[in-house]
This record gives structure tokens, sequence and C-alpha cells, in this order.
């Protein structure tokens, strides 16, 4: 016997087929490709922690080039990222800060930020990651920030040296607008933060502010604790301002330790 195609029951049932059809292979897919996904926000976040210390391919004054995911020999004779392999070699020790104490965990890289800024919100500890990089004879700690932009999150990572002066960034988002807020990612920005000072002589936090009214757009001044704001992101800029002042302010007690344990 046909079946009624024009009956109400039909269309419902077609529609809760299709919908548990559709539903089933978009679970599949997701669980299938996860790890995949996993995989590549892992590499992510290595190569922004590396680049933030000076470890990527740059080479003229505006690219932006990372150390690239393709497999090379790891040196055991087998096949990983090249990004991995670059990771293992600069990042000498990541630590986790809680409580005020900084205890190793090699997986301190794939903490969730946002997690743990609503965690601490909501009146829970915070832990705090931290990579340590050593290139050139130099110490880089690596330390990742995230706030609000103008439509959606910004994040990044900072590293500095053991008084607080930065020695690269790198900053990324979700949704800020193209050719404005967008160029938080652009090379010219984030290059202006190199050399500018966290603290004061006395130790006090300052941070550091994008600033519209800047009197040095060269940025050749490092002791201002400003940096030339990006023409027509005004709020952008200033969620990167909060990003650097509030979340690098939680590391400052750990940089205070470092000192007093270099005069003993």
């Amino acid at each position: 016997m046909a079946m009624n195609t024009d009956k109400n029951s039909y269309t419902l049932i077609f529609a809760i087929v299709m919908v548990l059809v559709v539903g089933s292979l978009l679970a599949f897919t997701a669980s299938t490709l996860k790890p995949t996904i996993v995989e590549q926000e892992r590499m992510e976040k290595q190569q922004n922690i590396l680049y933030a210390m000076g470890v990527n391919g740059n080479e003229g004054t505006g690219d932006i080039t990372f150390v690239s995911k393709e497999l090379v020999d790891n040196g055991s004779g087998k096949k990983s990222p090249k990004v991995s392999v670059e990771f293992a070699k600069y990042i000498t020790k990541q630590l986790v800060i809680e409580n005020g104490v900084a205890k190793e965990d090699k997986q301190a890289y794939l903490i969730d930020v946002k997690k743990e800024q609503a965690k601490a919100k909501n009146g829970g500890t915070r832990r705090l990651p931290l990579f340590i990089g050593e290139k050139d004879g130099k110490t880089f700690y690596i330390a990742p920030i995230r706030g609000k932009g103008l439509w959606d999150a910004i994040w990044g990572y900072v590293a500095l040296d053991a008084n607080m002066v930065v020695q690269g960034t790198f900053f990324d988002h979700k949704g800020e607008t193209p050719g404005l807020g967008a160029n938080i990612k652009q090379r010219y920005f984030m290059d202006d933060f190199y050399g500018e000072k966290l603290l004061t002589d006395a130790g006090v936090f300052k941070g550091i502010t994008v600033a519209k009214g800047n009197n040095d757009p060269k940025n050749e001044i490092k002791d201002d604790y400003e940096v030339d704001a990006l023409a027509g992101a005004t709020i952008t800029g200033d969620g990167v301002t909060a990003m650097i002042k509030k979340d690098l302010k939680l590391y400052q007690p750990y940089f205070e330790n470092l000192k007093k344990l270099a005069s003993n």
C-alpha cells in the first residue's frame, strides 16, 4: 500500500528521521576528526609560544612565518612535526603556578586559559602556565594572556626577561574587524612591544597601555609604558591593554621570587 505523503504525520516522521540521520553523521564526523583537531590546536599553541620568543621563520620586515608543521627527523630516526621538535629544543621547562607555588608540568601548554579565568572569577584558584625558553644564551619567560576585544576574544603570548621587560609577543583574535582591530596580529604592532618595561624602577607593576595619544609613535622610548594605538581600533587596543595589565600582573610574584633567589 502506497504511503500518503500529503499527511502531516508523514512530514513529521520524515523530519525526525532526517534529524536522526544527519545528527548521527555529524556526531560520527566530529568524533572521527577530534584527534586531528586536538593535534592541530596543540601545534598551533607551540607555534605561538615559539613565535613570541623569536623562534620563527621571519625574514622580511613585515612577514609572519611560524615554525612549520611539516614532518622532520626528530633525532631518533622517527618523523615528528618540526614545530614539536623545535618546541622540545627551545622550551626547557614548563611551569604551572598555583597559590604562589610553581611546579613543573610538561603539559602546561595545554591549560585552557579561558577556563582558568572563569574558575578564578567564580572564586576558584587559577592555574598560571609559564614557559621557560633558552635561545642564543638568553632566557625567556613566556606567559599566555587572554581578554576581550570589540567583537570577541583576543589572546596572546608575551615573552619576558627576568626583569619583566618584553622580549617578544604574539597576539591573535577570534573576530576583530579586518584592517582595524584584526591588525593586532600584524607584525608591526607586535614588534612595537619589544623592549617595553612592565615595572617601574621601584618594582611597581605598570603594564603597557595601547595609547591613542601616545607621544612616541615610533615606539623608541621604552620606559613610558605605552605603545602606539591602531587607527580605528580603540576598543580592541583597550582590550590588549587590559589583558596585559590583568594577566601579566599575576606573574609578578614569580619574578620577585626569581630576584630573591638570584641575590642569595
